[in-house]
């Protein structure tokens, strides 16, 4: 079976060697999906797509006309794939439900303590000979209380960690984990009474901008805000007025709404038009990575076994359980 991997950047092409059964015949574009680049996909019987490629009704239906039947996401968010034209195609979608959650959550932990010991200004600091402590002061984590929001596999690893810490936890999910039972509580309660808030939710319609100007009015002053799941989880304008307002304190992203032209690309000899983030990274408090939070060697193993068994499975007219749509 003939595959054209979009978005595909080299430790996709060594996992997928690594763990790719030799029926499987790989085609790697580093080309997001798009529709100038679908094209690229003639002559195949699937496709494997990433976070940022673009999985809308008019590239579904130029990949349904081409004769590709199956999209295998290499992730477990599937917000830009257009379930229902696909399901109307007949095309089938599977991913990968979960990777290594303990990946992201440590990323999530690591954001945290940087932000709260600057240690990225430390470093620097000492890079320059300055070893002066003034402006690196911080706060203890133990008896903090932290408001997930979000107790999935991700959430839950998140919270195992942040118990280890000695903080109070608070969650809130619409569908509770027994693991976490007597942590849970009502949106307005988690936000008004956390010093941190870490988003573990997916993007649906009900989640979009779920932190806006609203949301953001009811937190505690000098909140502390970490984002690892999904840029449009957070209204960017909102947050910006927030931070020059100082009810944000830190905030840290892996994610960003407008991040698909942006993240997992080299633009350092390049021009970033984007006029809001440029906005964000001219705040001292604010730290971002560029959705890097899933990428450890354990992940990448089981992205890419995973990705392999749903291709393998459809290949056979099996299905294993990670199937979005029919």
């Amino acid at each position: 079976m003939k595959i054209a991997v979009f978005s595909a950047k080299k430790y996709d092409q060594d996992g997928f060697s690594q763990w790719a059964d030799a029926s499987l015949k790989f085609t790697y574009f580093d080309s997001r999906l798009s529709q100038e680049s679908v094209k690229l996909a003639q002559g195949c019987h699937a496709i494997c797509a990433f976070v940022n490629d673009d999985l809308s009704a008019p590239v579904l239906k130029q990949l349904s006309v081409m004769g590709i039947e199956m999209i295998a996401l290499r992730c477990a968010g599937f917000n830009n794939v257009d379930l229902d034209t696909a399901k109307e195609l007949g095309i089938r979608v599977a991913r990968v439900p979960a990777y290594s959650p303990e990946a992201v959550a440590e990323h999530t932990l690591a954001m945290m303590l940087t932000l709260n010991r600057k240690l990225h200004k430390a470093f620097n600091r000492v890079r320059d000979d300055n070893f002066a402590l003034d402006g690196l002061l911080g706060f203890n984590m133990h008896g903090k209380t932290v408001g997930l929001i979000g107790t999935g596999r991700i959430g839950l690893a998140t919270a195992r960690i942040i118990k280890g810490f000695g903080c109070k936890l608070l969650c809130y999910d619409v569908q509770e984990n027994a693991e976490l039972a007597g942590h849970y509580t009502s949106l307005a309660q988690l936000y008004q009474q956390s010093d941190i808030i870490s988003l573990h939710c997916p993007l649906t319609p009900d989640t979009q901008h779920l932190i806006n100007q609203d949301s953001l009015a009811q937190m505690k002053d000098g909140v502390m805000l970490i984002n690892t799941s999904r840029g449009a989880l957070i209204d960017t304008k909102a947050v910006i007025n927030s931070l020059k307002s100082r009810k944000i304190g830190y905030l840290g992203l892996d994610v960003y709404e407008q991040e698909a032209d942006i993240f997992f690309e080299d633009l350092s000899e390049q021009m970033i038009d984007d006029e809001v983030f440029k906005r964000l990274l001219t705040f001292p408090n604010v730290l971002i990575t560029g959705h890097q939070a899933f990428f450890t060697k354990e992940a990448l193993q089981q992205i890419s076994q995973i990705t392999s068994e749903n291709l393998l499975a459809f290949a056979s007219g099996l299905r294993n359980g990670n199937e979005l749509a029919n």
